[in-house]
């Protein structure tokens, strides 16, 4: 491409695609940067080889548009934690967050993290958690449900339901 092409001469295309013949490099080159596009080789194996007067970047876009679909979107898991004495407000701003989330099409952990004399209250911790899923279970579904991961967490793992799309076209009428 522009300064790479180092052969004496070669075969021009041009961007309507009519062939101009066989010329030097550089007469090429001029010709390339007076309609503002890029000199690419798209035949190196023929003698001379053949170049063409294009916007390169603009053929790169569409081949990467063509050949990935474009940016993909990966699920991630998305962790959110409370503790047992965790006050409503902020369980209430944590689900909102959750429900974001969830609207985003990704996975969402509630972990609940009992330290010291919490420990005695892992009900309080499964009473939270319940208050969560059932706040969000117009958007998702319980994938895993709530469990004790060792002897200081509690949590639940939620996916977006498959419902989640018409639900918020609903909302929007």
């Amino acid at each position: 491409m522009n300064d790479r092409i180092r052969v004496p001469s070669v075969q021009v295309v041009n961007e309507a695609g009519t062939m101009l013949g066989e010329m030097p490099t550089p007469e090429a080159m001029r010709l390339a940067v007076e309609a503002g596009l890029d000199l690419v080789e798209v035949g190196a194996e023929s003698k001379p080889p053949v170049c063409r007067i294009m916007d390169f970047g603009k053929v790169q876009y569409e081949q990467q548009k063509k050949q990935g679909g474009g940016a993909k979107h990966r699920v991630q898991l998305k962790q959110i934690r409370l503790r047992a004495k965790t006050d409503q407000h902020d369980v209430d701003f944590k689900t909102r967050r959750a429900r974001q989330f969830l609207l985003e099409k990704h996975k969402v952990k509630f972990n609940v993290l009992f330290r010291g004399r919490e420990n005695a209250h892992h009900d309080r911790g499964r009473e939270l958690l319940t208050i969560v899923v059932e706040a969000l279970s117009d958007v998702a579904v319980v994938e895993q449900p709530i469990k004790m991961e060792g002897s200081r967490l509690m949590s639940v793992l939620m996916t977006p339901s498959s419902r989640t799309g018409a639900s918020r076209d609903t909302d929007k009428s």
